[in-house]
Formats: C-alpha cells, sequence, structure tokens
C-alpha cells in the first residue's frame, strides 16, 4: 500500500525549529520535495494564531501555545495575562496585574516554569510577609511570579498538560516553557523600538501617565554563522487600590452566655436571632478600609549570541535579567470588635454558621479607631546565564549539552532595612460604634466620637489633633532561590521515528528569613499621646474613596507617611530600635540535589489508511533533600485582653536544627495521536508526574505562634505552625484524551477529557503539643490567684478582668489593698493595660504553652476531573475571528464550611471552572480584538486563621480590548483597554456574609507606538 503523504506547512517546519517544541511530527515529511511544501506567509493576529494551532497541531501530547505578532509584540503587556487565554489555564492577580497561574486547577508551586527549556527559580516576598492584607508574602515558595518578566522580549509560550520524560518534574497541571527568539532564527537586520503611555485610572499619587519603552534588536551574518540579539525593556507604573479586610473569622459553638470563655458573654446585651444551643457563630475581629498608593518600575535584559561556524555545530550563550521595583504606600481604618461588658446588641442571619449582621457596642471611657500607616519597598530581581552546544555527529545522531545557572532574589529594601515599616495611629474618642454586615458585599460601620476624652485636643471635631502613636513594627523577609543544571541530550533518528536520551544533574537551594517583626511600642495600645505628631499627619477621605459600593457618612480617615512618622518617634520615645530587628521568625534552607536519566522513543506508522504516532518514555530522578533552619527563643507577653503576643529573643544566639531525606521515582508516559482523517486527530495520552512539597512545608522549625486571643484558663487554644522535612512530592497519575477538527488553516474545534489521580496531597494533622519550652502567662499561679480574686468580688472573669486582676496584684506597691482595690472601672481599666512595663511577661512559675500545633502531611490522596473545549475560528477573508473556550474543572475533596472550628480540613483549592471569548479584527491596516475572560468562585486556601477557616474567591470576569493602526509598513500605533469595565475582587469564609477580602480596582489604558526597522 502506497504511503499516504501530508503537506506539512513551512510554518510547521520551523515551529519546530524555531521554538523547540518537543513534538512528533511525521518524519516522512523529511522525503518530501520542495513542490510538495505549502508556503504560507501570514502576519499579525492571524499569523500568531495559525502558528499556536500548528503547535498545538503537530505536538505529542496535549499542548497549547501562545506566539508573538510580530519581533516585540507578544499579545498582552503581561504573560501571565496572555496565558489565561488557553484552554484550563486561570490567573491570581496582584494589583489587578496576572501574577500566579493555575493549569487544571494546580496553582502556583505545583507548576513547572521554564525559561528556554530551563527550570526557572521562584522567590516571592512582599510587605515583609506581615499579614495585614492579601497580597503579602513571606517567602517559602516555589510559585514563579510573572510579573517580574515583561512580554516584549517573549517570542512565544508553551503549555505542556502532558508529562514526558525529557521534561523536567515538578509540574502537575503542566510544565510552561517561555520561549526567547535567537539571532540566527531571523535574516540579517531586525529591529524594533517601542513606547507607550500608560494611564491607570486607579492612581492618586505619582504620574497619572508613566512610560514604558523596548528596543529590540538581531543581527546575523549574511552565512548565519554568528549572531547577536539584545532586548531592553523599561516599564513603570503608577496605580493604587481602595479595599477593605477582615483580620480574623471566630468560629464556635453557641452555649451558656455567662461562660467566660465564650466569644460574647455579656448577659445583658441584646442577642437577636441568636443561634440554637450547640451551632456554630461567627465573630469578626474587626473591619477595615485601606488605601494602597503604588509605584513599580520593571527592567528587562536579554542578550543571546549564537555561533555556528559549521553546518553541524552552534554555540549559544545567553543572559537574561528582569528587575522589579516596588514602593507602596499603604493606610488603613480599623475598628475592632471589643468583647465582655462593651457590647449592646447582636443581630445573626440565618446561616447554617450564624454571622452577625448588626452588633453595637458601648465604651465609656472612650476606645480607639486605627488608623495604621505603612511603608512598603520591595525589589525582586532574576538572574540566568546558559550556555548551550548542539553538535550533529552525522544525519541521524545529535548531541546537546546545555548549562545554566540561575537565581531569582526577593527582599524588602525598604528605610532601615525593612520590607514593611508601619507605624500603628489611633484616636481613642470614639464611645459607640455600630458595625452593619449586610449592606452588601461591603461591610459598614458607624462611630460615635468624644474628643474631650484621653488626652485628645477637644475642639469638637475629629482631626490630627486627636490621633497619636500606638505600636510600630520594622519588618523584613526575602527569599534568594538558586538553580545549578546540567544537561546533555542526545537524539537519534530511525528509520520511522527518533530515540531520544539523556542525563540532568539540578542544584536547587534556596533561603528564606523573616524577621520577627516584634511589636514596638509608642504610645502603646492605648494611645496615650493624642496629637504628637502634628500636621505630619493629614485628613483623608478613605471611606468617599469607595466608588463603587456605599458606605456610613461620617467616617474618618488619615494619611501618613511611616518613615517620617518613624523618624519623629525617635525623637518623642528614646530608645525604639532605629531599624530591623535581628531577631526572626525564621530562617529556613532547603536544599535539593536531583539527578535524573530518561529514554523515550517516537515512532510512526499507519493503522489503514491512518497515519499514527506514539512517543513513550521512562525518566528515572533522585533526590537528596537538606532541610536546616535557624530557631530563635520565643516567649509570650500577655499586652491587654486579648493582646497576647509572641516575641523573639534576640538576646539569644538562634541555634541550627537540620534534617535530612531522599526519595527517587520512575515516571512512564505514553501519548499516542491518530490521524482519522488529514483534518481530524484523536489523542491519547498517560503520564505519571510529580510536584514537591511546598518550601514551607520542608523546614525544621515552628512558626506562627499565637496565643488564641486570651487566657488559656478561658478556653483559648494556644496555635502553632510546625514543618515536616521529611515530606515526598505528590505523585500524580494523568490521564487525557482529545479529539481535534483542523478543518482550515488558522481554524479548530477541539473537546478534550482529562483526570488526575493524586496521592501524597498534603493534608494537615494536629498535634497538641509543647515547643521548646515556650511559657504560657496566662494560665499560671499568677493567672489562678487573679481568678480566684475575681470570683470572690463576685466580678464575672473575662479575658479584661483577669488581665486587670493579675497586673494589680504585680503592683503592690501602687495597689496596697490587693484585689480590694479592684473596681473595673474604664480609667483603672485603662490605667492596668496602659501603664508601661506593667505588661505580663511568661516566668519559670508559669507552665508550657500547649499549641495546637498544625503539622503538614502526605496523608491524602484526591481525583481532579474535568473537559475541556476550544474552538478557533476565521470566517474567510473578512478580517473577522473569533476564540472561544471553556473549561470544567471538578474535584472529589471539597471543604466543609460547617465544620468544627478546631478541626484542621484537606481540601482541593483552586478548582474553577473558566471561560475565554475572544473577538478579532485584522486588515492590512487596522488589527483589533475584543477578550472577555471568566473565572468562577473557587476556593483559594483552607484552614485560615484560629478557627480553620476557607477563603473563598468569587467568580471575575475581566474585558480587555486592543486596536492598533499600521500607519505605513513599518510604523504602528495602539491602544489598550485593561479591565474596562472596572470589575472588583472579593473574597470571604465559611459564608459570603464573612469578608476576607475586598479590593476595587479600575481600568488601565495605553497608547503606544511601534516602528520596525
Amino acid at each position: 500500500m502506497s504511503r499516504r503523504k501530508f503537506a506539512k506547512t513551512q510554518l510547521a517546519t520551523s515551529l519546530s525549529l524555531i521554538l523547540g517544541v518537543s513534538i512528533s511530527t511525521p518524519l516522512f515529511a523529511q522525503e518530501q520535495n520542495d513542490s510538495e511544501t505549502e508556503v504560507i506567509e501570514v502576519t499579525g493576529i492571524r499569523g500568531s494564531l495559525q502558528e499556536a494551532a500548528s503547535v498545538k497541531r503537530y505536538s505529542a501530547g496535549i499542548v497549547d501555545a501562545i506566539s508573538a505578532e510580530d519581533i516585540g509584540k507578544f499579545p498582552d503587556t503581561n504573560l501571565a495575562e496572555s496565558l489565561q487565554r488557553i484552554t484550563g489555564v486561570s490567573i491570581s492577580r496582584t494589583n489587578g496585574e496576572g501574577s500566579e497561574v493555575t493549569v487544571r486547577g494546580f496553582a502556583g508551586g505545583n507548576n513547572m516554569i521554564t525559561l528556554n527549556g530551563r527550570t526557572m527559580p521562584a522567590a516571592i516576598t512582599y510587605g515583609a510577609g506581615s499579614g495585614a492584607d492579601g497580597t503579602t508574602r513571606g517567602g517559602n515558595t516555589r510559585s514563579f511570579d510573572f510579573q517580574n518578566l515583561a512580554s516584549e522580549a517573549v517570542r512565544a509560550v508553551e503549555v505542556y498538560k502532558t508529562g514526558k520524560a525529557n521534561i523536567a518534574t515538578g509540574g502537575i497541571g503542566a510544565t510552561i516553557n517561555i520561549i526567547t527568539a535567537k539571532p540566527l532564527d531571523n535574516e540579517g537586520f531586525v529591529a524594533t523600538a517601542g513606547v507607550k503611555a500608560v494611564h491607570d485610572t486607579t492612581n492618586r499619587t505619582g504620574d497619572d501617565v508613566t512610560p514604558e519603552a523596548s528596543a529590540i534588536l538581531s543581527y546575523a551574518n549574511d552565512d548565519a554563522t554568528w549572531g547577536i540579539s539584545v532586548a531592553a525593556i523599561h516599564q513603570e507604573r503608577d496605580s493604587g487600590y481602595t479595599g477593605a479586610t477582615v483580620n480574623n473569622w471566630n468560629i464556635d459553638y453557641w452555649d451558656d452566655i455567662a461562660d467566660p470563655d465564650r466569644m460574647w458573654n455579656n448577659v445583658d446585651a441584646n442577642y437577636i436571632n441568636a443561634p440554637e444551643q450547640g451551632q456554630l457563630y461567627a465573630r469578626p475581629n474587626d473591619i477595615r478600609y485601606a488605601f494602597s498608593n503604588t509605584q513599580r518600575v520593571r527592567d528587562n535584559l536579554q542578550l543571546n549570541l549564537q555561533f555556528a561556524p559549521t553546518e553541524s555545530f552552534t554555540a549559544s550563550i545567553d543572559y537574561t535579567f528582569a528587575e522589579n521595583e516596588i514602593v507602596e504606600q499603604r493606610g488603613e481604618i480599623t475598628n475592632w470588635v471589643q468583647t465582655g461588658s462593651l457590647t449592646d446588641t447582636v443581630e445573626f442571619d440565618d446561616s447554617t454558621v450564624k454571622t452577625p449582621i448588626y452588633i453595637a457596642e458601648t465604651y465609656p471611657g472612650g476606645v480607639d479607631e486605627g488608623y495604621e500607616q505603612q511603608w512598603r519597598e520591595q525589589t525582586n530581581t532574576l538572574d540566568s546565564l546558559g550556555v548551550n552546544f548542539k553538535y550533529m555527529v552525522n544525519n541521524d545522531f545529535t548531541l546537546i549539552f546545555d548549562a545554566h545557572d540561575s537565581e531569582m532574589y526577593s527582599r524588602g529594601t525598604g528605610p532601615r532595612g525593612s520590607g514593611e515599616l508601619a507605624v500603628g495611629l489611633g484616636a481613642p474618642i470614639v464611645t459607640s460604634r455600630e458595625w452593619f454586615w449586610d449592606t452588601g458585599d461591603l461591610p459598614q460601620y458607624k462611630n460615635v466620637y468624644d474628643d474631650s476624652l484621653r488626652g485628645a485636643n477637644n475642639n469638637g471635631m475629629v482631626d490630627a489633633g486627636d490621633v497619636g502613636s500606638s505600636i510600630a513594627r520594622i519588618r523584613n523577609a526575602s527569599q534568594r532561590s538558586n538553580i545549578t543544571q546540567f544537561k546533555l541530550d542526545a537524539e537519534y533518528l530511525l528509520d520511522n521515528g527518533r530515540f531520544d536520551f539523556g542525563i540532568e544533574a539540578r542544584e536547587m537551594e534556596s533561603r528564606s528569613m523573616q524577621t520577627a517583626g516584634n511589636n514596638i511600642a509608642l504610645g502603646n495600645w492605648g494611645v496615650a499621646n493624642p496629637g504628637e505628631f502634628g500636621d505630619l499627619i493629614q485628613p483623608f477621605d478613605l471611606p468617599g474613596e469607595f466608588d463603587d459600593f456605599s458606605v456610613m457618612p461620617g467616617g474618618y480617615g488619615f494619611i501618613a507617611d511611616a518613615r517620617e512618622l518613624y523618624t519623629a518617634a525617635e525623637a518623642l520615645y528614646p530608645g525604639i530600635p532605629s531599624g530591623t530587628e535581628n531577631a526572626l521568625s525564621f530562617d529556613d534552607t532547603i536544599q535539593e540535589d536531583t539527578l535524573a536519566a530518561y529514554a523515550q522513543v517516537s515512532l510512526d506508522g499507519e493503522l489503514g489508511d491512518m497515519y499514527f504516532s506514539v512517543l513513550t518514555g521512562l525518566r528515572y530522578e533522585e533526590t537528596d533533600v537538606t532541610s536546616t533552619s535557624l530557631v530563635g527563643r520565643t516567649y509570650f507577653q500577655w499586652e491587654d485582653n486579648n493582646d497576647i503576643n509572641s516575641y523573639v529573643d534576640d538576646s539569644v544566639p538562634p541555634t541550627l536544627a537540620s534534617a535530612e531525606n531522599s526519595y527517587d521515582y520512575l515516571l512512564p508516559s505514553l501519548d499516542v495521536k491518530l490521524e482519522i482523517r488529514e483534518d481530524l486527530i484523536g489523542r491519547f495520552s498517560y503520564s505519571k508526574t510529580i510536584a514537591r512539597a511546598g518550601l514551607g512545608s520542608l523546614g525544621v522549625s515552628a512558626s506562627n505562634f499565637g496565643g488564641g486571643g486570651g487566657s488559656t484558663l478561658l478556653g483559648a487554644t494556644a496555635t502553632a505552625s510546625a514543618s515536616n522535612p521529611g515530606l515526598l512530592p505528590l505523585e500524580s497519575s494523568n490521564t487525557d484524551v482529545s479529539l481535534e477538527w483542523y478543518y482550515d488553516p488558522t481554524s479548530y474545534a477541539s473537546v478534550g477529557l482529562f483526570q488526575k489521580d493524586v496521592s501524597n496531597f498534603l493534608g494537615s494533622r494536629q498535634v497538641d503539643q509543647t515547643i521548646l519550652g515556650i511559657r504560657n502567662p496566662t494560665a499560671g499561679p499568677r493567672a489562678l490567684e487573679a481568678y480566684a480574686a475575681l470570683e470572690d468580688l463576685g466580678i464575672a472573669v473575662d479575658d479584661t478582668s483577669l488581665y486587670g486582676m493579675m497586673v494589680l496584684l504585680s503592683h503592690p506597691e501602687v495597689f496596697p489593698n490587693g484585689a480590694a482595690d479592684y473596681t473595673g472601672t474604664p480609667e483603672q481599666t485603662q490605667q492596668l493595660a496602659e501603664t508601661p512595663g506593667w505588661d505580663i511577661l511568661a516566668n519559670e512559675s508559669d507552665p508550657e504553652y500547649v499549641f495546637r500545633t498544625s503539622t503538614p502531611d502526605n496523608n491524602r490522596a484526591a481525583k481532579i476531573y474535568g473537559a475541556e473545549f476550544a474552538v478557533q475560528h476565521f470566517f474567510g477573508e473578512t478580517g473577522f475571528g473569533v476564540q472561544a473556550n471553556y473549561t470544567i474543572v471538578r474535584g472529589d475533596v471539597g471543604f466543609d464550611n460547617e465544620a468544627d472550628p478546631d478541626t484542621s480540613q484537606f481540601a482541593l483549592v483552586g478548582l474553577s471552572d473558566t471561560a475565554n471569548l475572544v473577538g478579532l479584527y485584522e486588515n492590512d491596516k487596522w488589527q483589533a480584538r475584543i477578550a472577555l475572560n471568566w473565572r468562577d468562585d473557587y476556593l483559594a486556601e483552607v484552614n485560615k486563621g484560629d478557627s480553620n477557616n476557607p477563603r473563598y474567591v468569587e467568580a471575575f470576569t475581566q474585558i480587555d480590548v486592543n486596536v492598533s493602526y499600521n500607519v505605513t509598513e513599518n510604523f504602528s500605533v495602539f491602544f489598550e483597554g485593561l479591565n474596562i469595565t472596572e470589575e472588583n475582587t472579593r473574597s470571604y469564609a465559611r459564608n459570603s456574609t464573612q469578608l476576607w477580602y475586598l479590593t476595587q480596582l479600575g481600568a488601565r489604558y495605553n497608547l503606544g507606538a511601534r516602528y520596525k526597522f
């Protein structure tokens, strides 16, 4: 039977060379003569989409791609935002910009990111990991942040959704390969220059219009024996946001009102629609309104050199540099929820976990409204140097050696060695407060103020003269990750296929450290010195910044530069630290040394008159892990009713703890492709892949110590987190089937089904244990004596009274009559809580804290499955086209919102349906695109806070537009609009009333020009 011939386009042929795609192309195409080769010259949007479709069509396994429309012209300004157009890919955003990528429900560190096939290091810290909002990060991540890379220098991005023997492990969701152009890919001299004016509608400070500029040059000599290319990109963006957050949602069971350990225990309060006995209910810690003003400067540089003295040998050296500098000024309005006798009214909703929709409290002596000011500075730097030698031993046998060394370094670079400098401010003049939680997406509050109280300026208005300091913090965090990788690959052509084999050695070392962020007492929690900062504090109508949400009238806000405040505080409070402390919250180093070998064979043939190809391989990897941690001495200090804070003693040198682990895996893969017709392709893929445990779980230290928000005598539970250096990687068995119909060179439709059976998922087990000899100041002999004294006096015992009595009994020089001097008046309560030096420190008579310790463990298995649908169609030669895709993702383990708050849960995070709809138009002069991206709501986090809550992210839709006009063949102008409908983001806990984060976003508009030489 004669062999059916397939006319492979020049475009498809070049893809395997330019993009380096690991595809199993029909090798008999090499036998075709020139008359059988179809030459297609397509550029612009249509050319980019045709190129991406060809990658998908000619690849083995399930591969999607995005290609540049021209040199220096990638479809989106951000790589993550381009990737979200791919079926099955969704992204998370920071300040409205794409940051981390989720593929088929697997987020961040479960996806492998490579640059030209090389494993890239990951490091993310921000805001010193303070937890002040949803953007802060403390390091110990494997997740690559796409905000660091500009898109102009990228040639293409490939997403491998199935495993292959020749691809480095680490991506259960996908391996995402970023490809930069090489000088020998182009003939002669090619260059482009672009400028862009950026207007972010959320900006308050800085410039309303910021610049972006790029220059890309590529040169190859006439004989194509050597070439050089350079890409340089500079981008600035000034932006801001207005948002709201709740620090924590406390969950408990409703029981006896008078029980001292319950969250509301005022028997005289009015409880409307109260929970049933034993029903779960919630209490928020606070509601915080926040503003942010951010300036970002991003610089990228890429240099590529190639030398090909003969047709059989090519040497390449490349260097990539990326630096992202971020400066943020952030401030808050905080209204805390109190407990005990201050409660007037609580009204609950009808949720299964009863949640307050109205709270009212009265403060006879006044309490403060907080206005903390934060200054953040961050620098992220990527350096990557690589060499590659390709030698064709003969026509059938090729050797490729590749080596690279890369570093990603993320650290705070702010004043006083900080990633975040925070100065707490407050006005201690609030006499009553109401919260309204049923007012839509944004909770509201209403305060009554009396500025004749507690040293305020008594001028009948809320102003800077009523505002003083409380607590300051100087925090920093950093992560430095290095990867050194060596690979030797061999390719041997067979009569009807190809045999590949190779070896790899890879060393990854990541060190993450975070300072303890100990509280620095200024005016202390009671705001002892209103008016102390003068005109450094300015009024700022933060509630009025919410354009999309209603707020109660009469709110106040203030803005100040935290740097200036702290400088002034050094004079006001002599002896406070001048810089970031030496005490560390953690200092963890993880080193992984991996050796790997693989072999895979690609064969093709005919089944009847249908062409088929098979790619099958086996990869063996062994990894040695060394975990080390510096462990400091931690102690607790009770500073007021529910303010029980942990500190690290920097006078005691930290000790070194270490542990080792090793594991090995044999990972098979199989890809089968059957061309049912010339335009109809069926695929089946099976593979085993692994993703290594998060770096934060692999240390050998304990962290995140929490006092539980009260005395353990009254039912509070201290908490901590511990690492587990013996964790194994997640292991996934992946099955894919798909059908693809290529009914036109630029049009196709496809449907695919996938399933991932994952074992060794990280769950969490909870252990009640003592740690490092840390003692409990809330339950020792002093606390027991104070408890008994309160009972003898007939005074209700709660955290406020117990703390106050302990302090009183500790100072007989002031209270000579002991417990008889305790009155519990607001004035005495303030005196006991705010007198400097009267905080209660743990001592040797106190028992050791028993921490409910969450420890990660490989104790879970889960199944993820779904379907992907995609269509790309151009309407003949009209210039109009459309892209559409929809992904369904499901899992068999979800979060139980009614679970016991003391129970740590395992659930699959990141699972959500996603969809894209893109309308296109292109002719000789005009190019236009309007793109809608939608992601359904999803579970983003489990076991958040002391009550093991979930964090759900609400569904989000973004619409972007892009229009360009070719003034000449080489010169074009363009307009871009991002999030033009100004959609906002919101997340919540066990029900939608329980807000975690709300961020009011805006549109971003770009106007630019590009010239191609």
